[in-house]
């Protein structure tokens, strides 16, 4: 539990999340569940991060901006490891230490296809966090038995297991599948990922042709449509180049794709890049590609947007629809070789890409973390609201 400040507890909110972002597969769901503690511990929580352990952190750690991680178990385990470590801490009431989850006021279980099943056993206020519905995932991600099973628990067990709970998810995209699913639309608020801070200098465009995907490497990303477009282009535009940032399982799949395509010259694997490196990659593209299958807000056309560049993407892809404006920020395809023409158009009408660049620019500065994290302590101060120590004592003392 946290600690006293004048009077009223020092809310301790605990995120149940099954990476975080110096994870190797970490993404956009880590980025907004970090930003959003971030902002809570700012404005004066406690903010506890539960998360699968990897070699590239130490188990237990508390960083610059005041989040405490814990981390445990591995990519399925951290499920379970959760529970159990969630046990174990509610046996302290004394303060926060390291490795020891404490007696939270809120869990915030983020659900990334499989819930974490904290209703079960939190005794606690629960929001379910929710970026986007896996149906589509689901079968590329998990062939056969292992997916069916996954999108049941996602589309049958957890809309009853947390049907008292609040909800919040980054679009009205995703509000509105969650409700097909049997979510009360009333139960689940809409909270927007912010915009990243973007170094205050000119944005220097590379002098031919640059693409740029930004994102995992893995199948539902579908990167291979990226290189398609690049492939499909190479004749029409001789210059025409392709960076692919970031890491993932998939990447020896498509660099073989590359090579099969004749256009591996054209294409630049960067790995991962870092935040002073990434905004600069996105300066420099004449367009960013996100042609994922499936994504609940988009952080990564914002990010590209931040940065003065329009974005290309799925129409079908959920909450892109609402990080991009069609027609102003960027441009929705309606099928793979629909995403070839409109990359064309816009490679091509110079006007009209800057047009866009300039609008894009725009859309993205009304997305703040700060409005966001201000939403969301909103959000855990109606599910647990401020009480007197002594009081809350008296309540949670058997």
């Amino acid at each position: 539990m946290g600690e006293q400040a004048g009077g009223v507890v020092r809310r301790h909110v605990l995120f149940l999340n099954w990476r975080d972002t110096r994870n190797p597969e970490g993404g956009g769901s880590e980025v907004y569940v970090e930003r959003i503690a971030a902002e809570l511990v700012a404005a004066g929580y406690d903010a506890t991060v539960f998360c699968a352990a990897h070699s590239d952190a130490p188990p237990n750690e508390t960083t610059e901006t005041g989040i405490r991680f814990v981390r445990r178990g591995g990519r399925r385990s951290v499920y379970l490891r959760a529970a159990f470590t969630y046990l174990g801490g509610l046996l302290r009431l004394g303060p926060l230490a390291p490795g020891r989850l404490g007696r939270p006021d809120v869990v915030v279980d983020v659900g990334n296809g499989l819930p974490f099943l904290s209703p079960l056993y939190a005794r606690r206020p629960v929001i379910a966090l929710v970026h986007h519905v896996h149906r589509e995932q689901w079968p590329v991600v998990l062939p056969g038995f292992q997916g069916r099973l996954g999108w049941w628990i996602e589309s049958k067990v957890a809309p009853r297991l947390y049907r008292h709970c609040q909800y919040v998810t980054v679009s009205h995209a995703t509000r509105a599948e969650l409700a097909g699913l049997g979510v009360d639309p009333a139960r689940a608020s809409v909270i927007h990922n912010g915009s990243p801070e973007v170094p205050a200098r000119p944005v220097t465009r590379s002098h031919n042709p640059l693409l740029v995907v930004l994102g995992r490497l893995v199948p539902h990303k579908q990167v291979e449509v990226a290189l398609h477009t690049v492939a499909a282009l190479a004749e029409e535009f001789p210059a025409l180049e392709l960076v692919v940032a970031g890491k993932g399982w998939w990447e020896q799949r498509l660099r073989e794709i590359a090579v099969d395509l004749g256009i591996s010259e054209r294409v630049r694997f960067a790995g991962f890049v870092t935040e002073a490196e990434k905004h600069p990659l996105l300066g420099s593209a004449w367009l960013a590609l996100t042609p994922s299958l499936k994504e609940g807000w988009g952080l990564t056309i914002v990010e590209a947007g931040a940065c003065g560049t329009p974005t290309v993407a799925f129409r079908s892809a959920g909450g892109v629809n609402e990080s991009l404006v069609d027609g102003k920020t960027g441009l929705l395809a309606d099928d793979e070789d629909d995403f070839v023409a409109q990359v064309r158009t816009l490679l091509t009408d110079d006007s009209l890409r800057q047009a866009m660049a300039e609008a894009a620019q725009s859309h993205a500065a009304r997305f703040t973390w700060a409005a966001a994290g201000k939403l969301f302590a909103a959000l855990v101060d109606s599910v647990s609201p401020h009480i007197p120590w002594p009081q809350r004592e008296a309540r949670l003392t058997p």
